[in-house]
């Protein structure tokens, strides 16, 4: 039938299982204005962001080295992420839960009670070996004050056993100057959103 319309409550394989197909290579499948998709299932290549993760600092740091501890997902009353697909941590290194264009974002808070400040990375593998700089920048001031920075990088997951991050400070200077963190809000945290398929 070359033209019609196609009236059904159900579309199934005859096998019971296997793939439907819709349309041909070249043609467009409209969805009308007015209808509602519902998935109860596993939809792939729709697009849209399938992690939004973010953790936080627990406490204050003011050590040369990366962050390897007092890091928690957040969890305040009104904060949450994306729980199908979630970033999972091992001493400070962050393992991506699916390959894709992510965006890692890397806020730090710096209280100095004097003059002085710090440097802050974002470090990648793509071997889960050896960690190169993303991302790197650095904050200073000149006396009892607070300030906080950010650096970011896209980071491309194309094997996610292999392409990991981790978080470094390094460079702190004067005295009594520390990356603040807390159990409650944040004030030093790591976020993560996946933007597309790699």
């Amino acid at each position: 039938m070359a033209n019609g319309t196609l009236k059904v409550s159900n579309i199934q394989t005859s096998s019971g299982s296997g793939t439907i197909t819709l349309g041909q290579s070249g043609e467009t499948v409209t969805i009308p204005s007015g209808c509602t998709f519902t998935n109860s299932g596993t939809a792939t290549g729709f697009g849209g962001i399938t992690v939004a993760d973010q953790f936080r600092m627990t406490a204050n740091n003011a050590t040369d080295a990366d962050i390897t501890s007092n890091i928690e997902r957040v969890d305040t009353s009104g904060q949450g992420g994306i729980t199908d697909n979630q970033m999972s941590e091992s001493s400070g290194i962050f393992t991506f839960p699916l390959t894709g264009i992510y965006l890692v974002k890397f806020n730090v808070a710096l209280a100095c009670s004097n003059a002085g400040g710090m440097t802050f990375r974002i470090m990648v593998t793509t071997n889960n070996s050896s960690f190169v700089d993303a991302a790197f920048s650095g904050l200073g001031l000149r006396g009892d004050q607070e300030t906080n920075g950010e650096i970011n990088s896209l980071i491309d997951v194309t094997d996610t056993s292999n392409v990991k991050v981790k978080f470094n400070f390094n460079n702190f200077s004067g005295s009594s100057n520390t990356a603040r963190g807390d159990t409650g809000e944040n004030q030093t945290y790591f976020t993560f959103i996946r933007l597309a398929d790699t």
